[in-house]
């Protein structure tokens, strides 16, 4: 997958913005991160909530489901963690 920059330092508080792939096209990823919960916003039409757990681990708790990989995606780039 390929992005743009995301300006917010990993890990950090606050609204990250980053370009992915979903559905074999580049959209606008907007994730705000507060405490251990991820709100992701794709293209301002698909949008889900992400919770972190203790261990690193991320899980979908609603919104349109996501594909694995897309949530490995942001984790790497919001929390600065690969699996």
């Amino acid at each position: 997958m390929t992005n743009t920059e995301n300006n917010k330092a990993a890990g950090s508080e606050g609204v990250h913005e980053f370009t992915m792939q979903y559905g074999g096209r580049e959209l606008l990823c907007r994730v705000e991160k507060d405490g251990d919960k991820l709100k992701v916003n794709i293209d301002n039409n698909i949008s889900a909530e992400l919770e972190v757990h203790w261990d690193g681990t991320i899980t979908q708790v609603s919104g349109n489901a996501l594909p694995e990989s897309n949530i490995e995606f942001i984790k790497k780039h919001v929390l600065g963690q690969d699996k």
